[in-house]
């Protein structure tokens, strides 16, 4: 009776959840075109870029556009064991025009291909079952924002749970939503290629914190996010963004700084030596 049980909720898991297209790799080659000069940022001992971890998992996020086709959207490292995302890198082009989409959020097969066994559902990833009735106000809050989607195909591909953290829902519709919208007319008006076209790269991500959603997903304690770009001038240029994951609504609370004070920042509290970009400082 018991694994009967169990079987029903996977399937129910399952149904809740769709499957992503995405593929979990070695390596970010397939998916090199959303970092800066195709290169991933430096994190000493989370990332190497050439072979495979046991615990951060590279993912080409992949989105099929039903009769469209599909493609490459986006690049996220995941890390298993706090099961959530340590960055999403990305290239904003541009706010497309379209609503919010409103789809079924995704998980990511790969990274529990035996989860048909019952022996540990799901171990290496949230659940959209981790965010409902929690204690702390928590919602989902977007890495890679769907306001920061070039089309609406891209700005669905951005509702799967491995480019999503907890986030404390005053801060999420707070002071980072606003960072998202000052950002994205940042990068309007400051990136642009060498066709006088918006662009830019773009890495978002999260320090782990010490408490767990659901037992399970790690509580970010802090988010940061960056951008990498050429200027009119040709020049390289860069902006930088980080905040405490807090219960209070603070739109002053979002800290713009340099990209090398982010990096300070980060190497103070997370991982000594960060290089997020290879060519803007």
């Amino acid at each position: 009776m018991r694994l009967f049980i169990m079987s029903v909720v996977a399937v129910l898991l399952a149904l809740s959840c769709p499957f992503s297209m995405s593929e979990v790799l070695k390596t970010f080659g397939k998916c090199s075109e959303f970092f800066s000069e195709g290169q991933p940022p430096v994190i000493p001992g989370i990332l190497n870029p050439n072979s495979d971890h046991a615990r951060y998992k590279k993912i080409c996020q992949k989105y099929s556009f039903t009769s469209v086709g599909s493609g490459y959207m986006f690049a996220t490292l995941y890390d298993t064991e706090s099961r959530i995302p340590v960055f999403s890198a990305y290239k904003y082009t541009g706010r497309g025009n379209f609503d919010r989409p409103h789809i079924p959020w995704k998980i990511e097969p790969q990274l529990d291909p035996h989860v048909g066994d019952m022996t540990a559902p799901y171990k290496n990833q949230a659940i959209n079952e981790d965010y409902f009735l929690n204690d702390y106000g928590m919602n989902r809050g977007h890495l890679f924002p769907s306001c920061h989607a070039a089309n609406v195909f891209t700005a669905e591909s951005t509702f799967t749970l491995t480019n999503i953290v907890p986030q404390y829902s005053a801060f999420n519709a707070g002071g980072w939503n606003r960072m998202e919208i000052e950002s994205q007319e940042s990068m309007n008006t400051n990136c642009t290629d060498n066709n006088g076209k918006v662009l830019a790269h773009v890495l978002t991500g999260a320090i782990p914190g010490k408490n767990k959603l659901n037992g399970r997903v790690n509580i970010p304690s802090y988010m940061w996010m960056a951008f990498c770009c050429y200027n009119s001038k040709r020049l390289w240029v860069s902006q930088a963004y980080w905040a405490l994951n807090k219960k209070e609504r603070d739109d002053e609370a979002i800290n713009k700084t340099s990209l090398q004070k982010l990096q300070q920042f980060l190497s103070q509290n997370w991982v000594e030596n960060v290089q997020l970009f290879n060519k803007c400082k």
